[in-house]
């Protein structure tokens, strides 16, 4: 996006001070965007909290010592604000970002940037003709075990990628749906796909290349929910290589897996763990002086989050002091949402889907 309007932005490059920042959605996800702002307290000042809860807002609002809203309306109007992070459920989204951006104000938002296609367009032109920038959070990328996988990739250690699997296999029992209204729904939430899964969708295209077509089936087997607590997907990518991705909440009794295998003409790599946190294979035909970091590597995690948000924050805050351009901009992020659109049309009409969607 730097390069659409970069004349504008050098106007607008914060030095000299702190980034002035906003939550909005005091809830599960909030807590690594707190803690991702104490991470960065030199760079990043936190102004207010916004959450539609009163006792949520006023719990965060005790804790941060920061002024309080309910209406997203009022937080942008009251303070001036650099940074505004949507934490909020996905489907809402939307208009929160179109609402920040006619303030003037950077919008990141958690994953998935929208639960349909037209509204993750709609955010995106929004913020271009705003002038401000759109960021879409996908810590996984900084992972470090997919970072060393990223490399790889990048330089071509696999030859001719043939197949790729990805699996994951978690948790989310009746209690977590029932917890929220929007949970389960379609309008705001999506289902095991498009939320829990949809940082291993992001794999698909960042990790491997563009989609040529999806083919998906799609359940929902022990949940009451609209949306699907199951799913498989098929994937041929324009490289011509061929994968697969399970995913499922109803593992028992807890979160076993998410994980990704390439097989490729000169190499094959496991990254598994609860969540792509362990390099289990790792075996090419021709060495690198890297390969002895792969241990080093791996780290322990009970969280199926990560620990990229400090990562990702730190891209965030070189992007706003004309440092950096964004790793993951609102374009990146229809990237993924538009495999997610086509495994759910393909879903519900029993049908393969090529990409694009539109042209």
């Amino acid at each position: 996006m730097l390069s659409l309007f970069s004349q504008s932005t050098m106007n607008k490059i914060i030095q000299g001070r702190k980034i002035r920042i906003g939550i909005v959605g005091c809830g599960r996800i909030a807590k690594n965007h707190f803690a991702a702002i104490e991470a960065h307290s030199d760079n990043l000042e936190l102004v207010a909290v916004c959450d539609n809860n009163a006792a949520t807002l006023a719990a965060h609002q005790e804790r941060y010592q920061v002024p309080a809203y309910q209406r997203i309306e009022d937080l942008l109007k009251a303070e001036q604000l650099d940074l505004v992070a949507l934490c909020t459920p996905s489907g809402l989204h939307p208009e929160q970002a179109v609402i920040a951006a006619r303030h003037g104000v950077n919008v990141m938002t958690e994953k998935p940037m929208a639960t349909r296609w037209q509204d993750g367009v709609r955010m995106v032109r929004a913020c271009d003709e705003a002038e401000v920038y759109l960021f879409v959070v996908k810590q996984n990328r900084r992972n470090t075990t997919l970072q060393l996988l990223k490399r790889a990739v990048e330089e071509k250690r696999f030859g001719k990628i043939y197949m790729v699997s990805i699996n994951v296999f978690w948790t989310r029992p009746q209690e977590y749906y029932d917890s929220a209204k929007w949970r389960g729904t379609w309008e705001l939430d999506g289902g095991a796909f498009m939320n829990q899964a949809s940082h291993y969708v992001d794999l698909i295209d960042w990790l491997i290349g563009p989609v040529d077509s999806v083919h998906a089936m799609t359940a929902t087997l022990a949940r009451d929910i609209q949306v699907e607590d199951t799913g498989v997907l098929n994937v041929r990518w324009r490289s011509g290589a061929l994968g697969s991705m399970s995913v499922t909440m109803l593992t028992y009794p807890k979160n076993l897996e998410g994980s990704i295998t390439i097989l490729g003409e000169k190499g094959t790599v496991r990254v598994g763990g609860v969540a792509v946190n362990d390099i289990q294979v790792w075996d090419f035909a021709e060495p690198c002086d890297y390969d002895a970091k792969i241990k080093e590597a791996n780290y322990e995690t009970t969280s199926v989050y990560g620990f990229g948000h400090p990562l990702y924050y730190k891209n965030v805050i070189d992007v706003l002091r004309g440092e950096a351009e964004p790793e993951t901009d609102g374009r990146e992020g229809l990237g993924s949402l538009e495999v997610l659109i086509a495994a759910y049309r393909s879903a519900r009409d029993g049908r393969t889907v090529s990409l694009p969607l539109e042209y």
